[in-house]
C-alpha cells in the first residue's frame, strides 16, 4: 500500500485507466453535492488556496503486453468525486475552447477516456466527455443531469482553471492486486459509506465482457425489479450487526457449500469462511483453492439457491397473521421475530435438497419444538452457530428421524433437546427476556388459537407487547407479605412464565401497576388487559378470577405447559 497527496494530474496521466467496477451502482450525486462542488471551484479560483476532497483508492490490476495501457487500476473509493469532476472540467472547457486542454488531462495518449465507468453510466457518461461543443442533452440518468446541471449554472469568469487544477488534492492510497480490499471497504464502511459485500461480489463474478452472464446470474434474480431490488436489499439486525438480505444469502450459500464432501475443505478455512466480516475474502479463497478458480463452476447453483431463498424466507411474517400449520412460515417467525437467524443457513439446505413436501413440514416442526423448548429452559445457543452452519448440514440432517439421531449420539449434551420434565420446570421456574417471552407464548397461541370460533384473527409477532400480570411494582396495590422470603420469592415467581402474557397493546403506566381489578377493566379512559387481550386463549380464561397470586401463577404456569407440551411435542 502507498498513501499520500495526490493531485488530478497524479490520478489522471495520460497512460492509466481507471475502471470503476463494471456492475457497480449508478452515480447517485444530484444538486446539493453539484452545488457545492461549483461554490467550493469559485472559492478556489479566488483564493488560490489548496482544496482537499477528500479520499481516493485505487487498486493495481494485472497487465499483460497485448494491453495498449500498462497501467490498470480499480477504482474502489472515489467514484462519485472523479466523475463529477470529469464532468464539471469537461463543461467548463467547453464554454473557454479549451477541449483540446480537457483531452489532454482527462483522456489517454489513444484518445480514450481514462475513467472507464460502470454498466449503468457508461453510455451517457462517454457522450458528454467525447463532446466537441455544448449541447442540450435530454436524460433522467444523474450523469445527465449533472451536465446540464453544470452547463447551465458554470460562469467561466468565476472559475480559473489552472487553480483549480493545481490546487484540488486528494488522499490517495495504492493497492497492489494481492492487498486485501475488503479491509479497505470495511473502513470506508466505518465512515458511512455503503458498499457491501453483494456490490464487490457482483464485480468478482462478472468483468465487462460477460453482460450475458451478469443478466442471467445476477439481474435477473437480484436486480430484475424494485420489489427485487427492496427485497434483497432489507437490512435486518443480527447480533450486534446490521445485514441485509442479499448478504445473508451469500453467508448461507457458502457455508451450505464448504459442508460438501467432495471438496474437504480443511478445518481451518471452515473456521475462516464462517466469519462474516470476511465473506468476500472468503468466496475468493475457495474459489481459488477448491474450485480451480472457476468462478463460473457455481454460478448456476447459487442462481437456484437465491430464488429458493427469496421464495420461502419473509420478513414481513412478523407484521402479518401466523398459520398454525407446521412448515417454513412458522420457522420464518422464529427467524425474524426471535432473532434467531443462525438458523438460516440449515433451512435453506433443508428447502433445497427435501422435495417431499411432508418431510420437510415434519422437519420444520421438530426444528420448532426443538429451538422453543430450549428457549423456555433457557439453554445456551452459543452452539447454535457451529450446530446450523456446519454439522447438521455436514452430516446431511434431512428428515425429522436424522435430527433425533444426530442429537442422540452427541457426547458433549451441549445440544440437547429438553425432556417434558425439563419443559415444565422452564416454565415454572426460569427467566426470560421479553422477546422470548412474548415469542413462546406467541407460538403457543398461534398453535392452539380456534380459528373457527374467534372474531379476531392472530396478529404478527410484532404486534404484542408482553404484560406481567402481577406488576414488578406490587407493593403498592397487591397487599404486603409478613416476611423477605414470601417477597423474594414473589419477585421471583413474577417473572416466570405463568405471569407473562402478551397483549395487543402496552397499559398505560398508571393501570399497569393497579389492583388486579383495576388492571384487568382498566379506570376511566384508560383501558385494561381484557380490552387488550382480544381472544387470546393463552390469558382469556384468568382474566375471570377474582385474585391473582403465586397460586394461579403456579396454575397457569402449569397449563401453559400443558400446551406447549402438545404444540412442541417430541
Amino acid at each position: 500500500m502507498d498513501a499520500g497527496k495526490r493531485t488530478i494530474n497524479d490520478i489522471f496521466n495520460g497512460n492509466r485507466i481507471l475502471e470503476i467496477p463494471f456492475f457497480q451502482r449508478s452515480y447517485v450525486w444530484g444538486d446539493d453535492q453539484w452545488e457545492r462542488l461549483l461554490e467550493d471551484m469559485e472559492n478556489v479560483s479566488l483564493s488560490n488556496k489548496p482544496y482537499f476532497l477528500g479520499s481516493v483508492i485505487l487498486k493495481q490490476q494485472p497487465t499483460n503486453t497485448a494491453n495498449q495501457v500498462g497501467d490498470i487500476r480499480t477504482l474502489i473509493d472515489g467514484q462519485q468525486r472523479l466523475t463529477t469532476l470529469n464532468i464539471f472540467f469537461k463543461v467548463l472547457c467547453l464554454k473557454t475552447n479549451q477541449n483540446s486542454t480537457f483531452e489532454r488531462i482527462f483522456k489517454l495518449i489513444s484518445n480514450d477516456i481514462a475513467l472507464k465507468h460502470n454498466h449503468n453510466d457508461i453510455e451517457a457518461f462517454e457522450i458528454i466527455l467525447n463532446l466537441t461543443d455544448e449541447k442540450d442533452l435530454v436524460g433522467e440518468d444523474n450523469i445527465t443531469k449533472a451536465y446540464t446541471y453544470f452547463k447551465k449554472n458554470v460562469d467561466p469568469t468565476k472559475l480559473n482553471f489552472q487553480n483549480i487544477l493545481s490546487k484540488i488534492l486528494f488522499v490517495g492510497i495504492d493497492l497492489d492486486e494481492n492487498e486485501d480490499e475488503q479491509q479497505i471497504f470495511d473502513t470506508i464502511n466505518s465512515l458511512g459509506v455503503k458498499l457491501t459485500t453483494a456490490e464487490l461480489l457482483k464485480n468478482y463474478f462478472f468483468n465487462r465482457t460477460e453482460i450475458n452472464s451478469y443478466n442471467v446470474y445476477w439481474k435477473n434474480v437480484f436486480e430484475k425489479d424494485d420489489d427485487t431490488k427492496n427485497y434483497w436489499d432489507r437490512e435486518i439486525t443480527t447480533g450486534r450487526l446490521k445485514r441485509t438480505f442479499i448478504d445473508l444469502f451469500f453467508y448461507s450459500y457458502l457455508q451450505i457449500k464448504i459442508q460438501e464432501n467432495t471438496f474437504s475443505v480443511k478445518t481451518d478455512d471452515k473456521i475462516e469462511f464462517s466469519k462474516v466480516e470476511q465473506l468476500f475474502e472468503s468466496y475468493k479463497k475457495f474459489i481459488k483453492e477448491y474450485l480451480n478458480n472457476d468462478k463460473n463452476a457455481i454460478l448456476a447453483e447459487l442462481k437456484e439457491y437465491a430464488l429458493i431463498f427469496q421464495e420461502n424466507f419473509d420478513f414481513d411474517i412478523i407484521e402479518n397473521e401466523l398459520t398454525d400449520q407446521h412448515g417454513v412460515e412458522r420457522i420464518n417467525a422464529i427467524i425474524f421475530g426471535l432473532e434467531t437467524s443462525t438458523l438460516i443457513p440449515y433451512v435453506l439446505y433443508v428447502l433445497k435438497n427435501v422435495p417431499d413436501v411432508h418431510t420437510k413440514n415434519e422437519l420444520f416442526e421438530f426444528l420448532e419444538s426443538y429451538i422453543m423448548r430450549r428457549m423456555v429452559v433457557h439453554a445456551n445457543t452459543k452452539n447454535y452457530n457451529q450446530l446450523f452452519t456446519d454439522r447438521l448440514i455436514s452430516h446431511q440432517i434431512l428428515s425429522k428421524q436424522e435430527f433425533t439421531d444426530f442429537l442422540e449420539t452427541q457426547s458433549d449434551k451441549i445440544n440437547f433437546l429438553p425432556t417434558d420434565d425439563e419443559l415444565e420446570n422452564g416454565f415454572h421456574s426460569e427467566i426470560l427476556i421479553n422477546k422470548q417471552s412474548a415469542g413462546i407464548l406467541y407460538l403457543i397461541e398461534s398453535k392452539i388459537r380456534n380459528r373457527s370460533l374467534q372474531s379476531t384473527q392472530v396478529l404478527g409477532i410484532n404486534k404484542y407487547s408482553l404484560e406481567h400480570l402481577m406488576p414488578k411494582k406490587w407493593e403498592n396495590h397487591w397487599g404486603k407479605l409478613s416476611n423477605q422470603e414470601d417477597r423474594i420469592k414473589r419477585n421471583r415467581k413474577l417473572l416466570t412464565l405463568g405471569n407473562l402474557t402478551i397483549i395487543t397493546q402496552s397499559l398505560n403506566a398508571t393501570i399497569r401497576d393497579s389492583s388486579w381489578a383495576t388492571k384487568k377493566k382498566g379506570k376511566a379512559d384508560k383501558k385494561g388487559l381484557l380490552q387488550y387481550s382480544g381472544g387470546l386463549e393463552t390469558i382469556s380464561k384468568y382474566l375471570q378470577l377474582q385474585e391473582w397470586n403465586e397460586e394461579t401463577i403456579e396454575e397457569r404456569a402449569n397449563d401453559l405447559y400443558e400446551q406447549a407440551k402438545k404444540v412442541w411435542k417430541i
